[in-house]
């Protein structure tokens, strides 16, 4: 395993699912629905600058059509305590047949595109967009949630070895669990006390207002690990670095400052040998793409100078979690 620092990227691909009042969806339609141009943009560029990322799916995304999705549905579902948390309650029935139909609940077609990219890795968002720190649910659930979505990743040939925890909500009585069913590393969450993992009614207004500070001030630090610290427990965790927020036509102002926070952070990783995890939706560049894929381009022409200066080796979250295993025998 060679000593350089670190570049993974990860993203959390999930179109409508987690998205469930009917006002947010109508409000967030244009991001969603341009998932279908701003996911293949994204993976023509991080193939253009030789980069490497993980796309954690929630498993309903795999399935071809309604018929599949309900063959692989586990036939006990978690009892959230908050009936809306659970797209079994209500969102399953305005699914149609079809991605053709549906594009806002199917996405075979976009996997199959991710799949013909042999760098990039696919791997699990949870199946039902898995809420692990919600009043109700239990660790079955997760267990048979998480066997649902390794099962149809592998119905379409995708083997699943990373997970990422939807809205960061991090449960480590879980990881035991990933562990049993073969998940070797997980996206953990930054230790600063405002990334804390907690459920939805936990969330305050100072810890949101904090994060979108430490997105233009380095308040919360860099949030790099190294590979001696991830590879202190199993599955490992890979830490988030920075979620990287879209752009903001009302602090346009600011994207100065949000882009020097991160190409910052960057430069300590390379300079320091440690690892930068960069994490963000597809949705999120569903609107203002321009913007968006302007500031992704200047991250990529960022890390393409370090890695020429530094070594900073782009890598998956499946290829940390192989460098660890290689480098311990």
């Amino acid at each position: 395993m060679n000593n350089n620092g670190k570049f993974v990227i990860s993203l959390d691909f999930e179109l409508q699912w987690g998205v469930f009042d009917k006002e947010t969806l109508e409000s967030y339609k244009t991001n969603i629905l341009g998932v279908r141009e701003a996911l293949p943009k994204t993976l023509e560029m991080f193939d253009s600058y030789n980069v490497k990322a993980t796309f954690a799916t929630v498993g309903f995304l795999f399935a071809r059509d309604k018929e599949e999705l309900l063959r692989f549905i586990p036939k006990e579902k978690p009892q959230y305590t908050d009936p809306n948390l659970s797209p079994y309650s209500k969102q399953l029935a305005l699914v149609k047949d079809s991605e053709s139909e549906d594009s806002l609940h199917f996405a075979a077609s976009l996997i199959d595109l991710i799949k013909k990219y042999p760098d990039q890795e696919l791997a699990t968002h949870t199946f039902s967009h898995y809420y692990c720190l919600e009043e109700g649910q239990k660790v079955d659930d997760f267990r048979r949630d998480t066997q649902a979505a390794i099962a149809i990743a592998q119905e379409g040939g995708a083997e699943l070895k990373s997970l990422v925890f939807p809205k960061n909500q991090f449960n480590e009585e879980y990881l035991q669990v990933c562990k049993e069913l073969g998940i070797s590393s997980y996206r953990g969450n930054e230790t600063s006390w405002i990334y804390s993992a907690k459920n939805e009614e936990e969330q305050t207004l100072l810890k949101r207002a904090f994060r979108l500070l430490d997105t233009y001030l380095n308040i919360s630090g860099h949030n790099c690990a190294t590979m001696q610290e991830v590879g202190t427990s199993y599955p490992y965790n890979i830490p988030s670095s920075r979620f990287l927020r879209p752009f903001s036509p009302k602090l346009s102002f600011l994207e100065g400052f949000r882009l020097r926070r991160i190409l910052k952070s960057m430069t300590h990783a390379a300079k320091t040998k440690t690892i930068f995890h960069l994490w963000w939706h597809p949705h999120n560049f569903g609107a203002n793409q321009q913007e968006n894929f302007y500031f992704l381009t200047k991250i990529l022409e960022h890390y393409q100078k370090l890695n020429a200066k530094y070594g900073f080796e782009s890598v998956t979250m499946a290829g940390i979690a192989n460098q660890i295993k290689e480098n311990n025998g």
